[in-house]
């Protein structure tokens, strides 16, 4: 598999850089275009990625990281994928409306940098409802830069889930349930008409997947890319982080903490044995890499870049 900068179309060199790096990177599925787009960082504090840890192996673990020891940056990342004549979007950040994050909310800017407009989008994978993957879609950039005709994917278990929400196995930080259920709202009432609602599993365009996994939020679904016998999956908040040392471990945004553990289990097995390429929402970008068992837990290889 070759990895590629400049997969996308580039925009005018003349116009002046503004970031001292893109914060996107390309490559190749098969016949299939892919870019992981960062849409930036928020601060998070560190308990939320390990709520069932004592504080001691929880400050050890961040330690040995060199993050923490009260909070870190969460790393949000979104999908740029053409299949064909189609571009698909797969999640869309956190958006700029929401005070105390101002590194966050930047796909919309990055994806221009790219040479991708908002309007040649047609098709919009949402892996799950919480406001750092709507988000970027309730900006008046965005909502006024999408076609009429795009296409919002969501599974029929997401939009169920978000009519009567229950936190009562999160442990997140107050007020973030009450945002989570308004932007969750503000969502379904300006994007209803373009919704393309499905069960288990569909086909969004030739090689590309996506699938209910259920976990972190009942209707949660990730994005298999597959093209001449090879392999990418998008994980969405199937993981974190911690994941691969502790994959054990609860996230305190997970509604079904016990089932998320069994999800990303199956998820990180199943790329350990495909060797397939894998990335996450909220794994530091590019978070592209691929995943090896060890021992009881599991080994991030990160991908080499190819520039």
């Amino acid at each position: 598999m070759t990895m590629h900068l400049n997969t996308f179309a580039q925009p005018d060199a003349a116009t002046p850089a503004q970031e001292l790096v893109p914060s996107r990177y390309a490559l190749r599925v098969g016949e299939i275009d892919v870019l992981v787009v960062s849409d930036g960082v928020l601060p998070l504090p560190t308990e939320t990625m390990s709520t069932n840890a004592t504080p001691e192996e929880r400050a050890a673990w961040f330690k040995e990281m060199y993050l923490g020891p009260d909070m870190f940056d969460w790393a949000l990342n979104v999908l740029v994928v053409r299949s064909g004549e189609q571009i698909i979007l797969v999640d869309a950040g956190l958006g700029n409306q929401f005070p105390g994050f101002p590194r966050a909310g930047q796909f919309p800017k990055r994806l221009k940098d790219a040479g991708i407009e908002l309007s040649s989008i047609t098709d919009i994978v949402i892996t799950h409802m919480h406001m750092d993957h709507i988000g970027g879609l309730l900006t008046d950039t965005v909502k006024n830069g999408l076609s009429p005709e795009v296409r919002i994917h969501v599974t029929a278990t997401e939009v169920d889930f978000w009519k009567i929400p229950d936190f009562s196995l999160t442990e997140m930080p107050q007020p973030v349930p009450d945002v989570l259920r308004r932007t969750a709202n503000e969502f379904m009432a300006h994007y209803e008409s373009r919704l393309h609602i499905f069960e288990d599993e569909y086909q969004v365009a030739p090689g590309v997947v996506a699938k209910l996994t259920g976990g972190h939020t009942p209707g949660h679904c990730i994005v298999y890319v597959d093209s001449a016998g090879e392999r990418l999956t998008f994980a969405g908040d199937a993981l974190f982080p911690v994941a691969f040392d502790h994959p054990e471990w609860h996230n305190g945004f997970e509604h079904d903490p016990e089932e998320s553990v069994h999800v990303r289990v199956r998820l990180l097995r199943e790329a350990a044995a495909s060797g397939e390429l894998f990335v996450a929402t909220h794994l530091s970008f590019p978070s592209v890499g691929r995943v090896a068992i060890d021992g009881d837990a599991f080994r991030w290889i990160a991908g080499f870049w190819d520039y």
